[in-house]
């Protein structure tokens, strides 16, 4: 399916919890419709210790929006 983003393209969201916000989006998926863009809507994640990361903990990752929620920004006209 063909959308009207792409990854690396600044984007604006129009709808949601980040309404108004703009970014860059790190990857798209094409068979869910999502993309995620860098530093918005940051989700908690809890993380069990393991051999990697022994100490566990929480972090913050970005979760998806959808792609009828992120309007794409012409650079040359913002």
């Amino acid at each position: 399916m063909k959308l009207h983003v792409k990854t690396g393209d600044t984007v604006k969201v129009i709808a949601g919890d980040e309404r108004g916000k703009t970014g860059v989006i790190k990857s798209v998926n094409r068979s869910t419709q999502r993309v995620i863009v860098e530093g918005l809507n940051l989700v908690t994640k809890h993380n069990k210790p393991s051999a990697k990361n022994p100490q566990g903990g929480i972090t913050k990752i970005e979760a998806g929006i959808h792609v009828s929620n992120v309007q794409a920004i012409d650079s040359k006209n913002a």
